[in-house]
């Protein structure tokens, strides 16, 4: 039945770290009904594309955000039911004490996550009253949210250099993002005496690229997308942080192939599950870095953390190259061969469908690429920051190898080889030890006696 009450749906707390969101798609009109926990509209972070349902069954009466727009979380996105008003205030610095609230019922969706906390060394919050997200004076008075305050401590930036697109001239995440990939970072210094001159005129708004021609014919311009944006800061910064070093190895398949044979029909048909050669090589992985918890682990500050357990990210690409996500199965290292499988189905599939929630994608401590699946068969993966390694899995070939019998003889044969990579941050894991990890990874393989279901 529908709602009688005007419900704002507004925009989601897509985690702790996330303070905005970008309306991608709208799936619904205005005038057009909606059923509560049907689709509403699609939104961008930095970590997921995901879908926003309804609040409420009802009529959309108005949409105030249109796609393309980037908004503070808890911003009113549009309203289910009652009547058409006006679209609310541009949300900005923190305003003097609100007046009572309005008669429509904020519903936000999903339910909101903690508000973030604020970065080390930031002053205090703003009052917990104010509707929208956390918001950091810096140190001419300008206020930042504490992902933009974090981002700028590390790059050491300062906001006050920067021209804010947000409401209100404030300095978005896309601000800071575009000046940290320009390289054209605005140093962030104590406040000085004023000086007796004016200062030069404010630079144009960086971008991630320089700004070029208009488009030929032929091309085609598209806005840069907030997860595309997310990838070049998450890449760039993983690039200029960790010392990259990749060791490769050739791993004789034979013994995975056949034991996915024997396993394949009885997976698809009790479990749903297709026991894939990448499920093979996690459960390998995940036993093998018992042994090496540094490739598990990561240099934090001036301290080197490992673990007991193996948060298994796993990169999955979006549909038509729109970006790549990292979902996680988190302790994997109690999972078998059929769990890891089912895992890895389940996260590609709602990864591909806009299912993810941020936290599927936080928390991995190690993480496993596989662009064999298209016939690469090597290459150099880019660590997912702040881990120390990622592996990469490459395309099976028959190829011709030499193998050895019982008496010492040796022959040329026909086996499924797959090359497999070990990109690791040299900082923390040395070649020798990247080595090892991977010769035992190769001997768990090609010994495969398996775990079943």
């Amino acid at each position: 039945m529908a709602t009688e009450t005007a419900v704002d749906v507004v925009m989601p707390q897509m985690g702790v770290s996330v303070s905005e969101g970008t309306v991608t798609k709208w799936l619904k009109r205005e005038g057009e009904q909606i059923e509560a926990d049907e689709p509403l509209l699609e939104i961008s972070t930095d970590k997921v594309d995901t879908e926003v349902p309804s609040p409420a069954s009802g009529t959309v009466v108005q949409i105030l955000v249109q796609e393309g727009e980037t908004v503070d979380v808890g911003t009113k996105l549009a309203q289910i039911g009652g009547s058409a008003g006006t679209a609310p205030a541009p949300a900005s610095a923190p305003e003097p004490e609100a007046a009572p609230a309005p008669p429509p019922v904020s519903v936000p969706v999903p339910a909101q996550a903690p508000v973030p906390e604020p970065v080390a060394e930031a002053p205090a919050p703003a009052p917990a009253a104010a509707p929208e997200p956390v918001a950091e004076p810096s140190g001419n008075g300008k206020f930042v949210s504490p992902v933009v305050a974090r981002i700028a401590s590390e790059h050491g930036i300062d906001p006050d250099q920067i021209p804010g697109t947000g409401r209100g001239g404030r300095v978005t995440k896309q601000d800071i993002l575009a000046v940290v990939e320009s390289g054209a970072s605005p140093t962030a210094t104590a406040p000085s005496a004023p000086q007796a001159e004016a200062p030069a005129a404010p630079p144009q708004a960086p971008r991630l690229q320089p700004q070029a021609a208009a488009a030929q014919t032929g091309e085609q311009v598209e806005p840069v997308s907030a997860m595309r944006r997310g990838i070049a800061e998450h890449m760039r910064r993983s690039l200029d942080t960790a010392a990259h070093v990749t060791s490769a190895i050739e791993v004789d398949m034979s013994k995975i192939v056949a034991a996915r044979a024997a396993l394949k029909k009885e997976f698809q048909s009790a479990y749903g599950v297709n026991p894939t050669y990448l499920a093979f090589v996690a459960r390998a992985a995940t036993d093998t870095l018992k042994d090496y918890p540094y490739v598990n682990g990561e240099l934090r500050g001036d301290s080197i953390v490992t673990r007991n357990y193996v948060n298994l990210g796993i990169a999955v690409e979006l549909a038509d190259g729109k970006g790549l996500i990292v979902p996680v199965i988190r302790n994997a290292e109690g999972l078998n061969l059929l769990g890891v499988a089912r895992g890895i189905a389940d996260l590609a599939s709602r990864a591909r469908d806009k299912k993810l929630l941020p936290d599927d994608v936080q928390g991995g401590t190690f993480t496993i690429t596989n662009p064999g699946g298209y016939g690469t068969f090597h290459g150099t993966p880019v660590i997912n920051q702040p881990q120390s390694a990622i592996l990469g899995t490459y395309a099976l070939v028959k190829r011709p190898w030499v193998v050895t019998d019982e008496d010492g003889n040796d022959a040329i044969a026909i086996k499924p080889i797959m090359n497999i990579t070990l990109t690791y941050d040299h900082r923390l894991v040395d070649g020798a030890y990247a080595g090892r990890f991977l010769r035992d990874l190769r001997e768990r393989l090609e010994n495969w006696e398996g775990d079943g279901t």
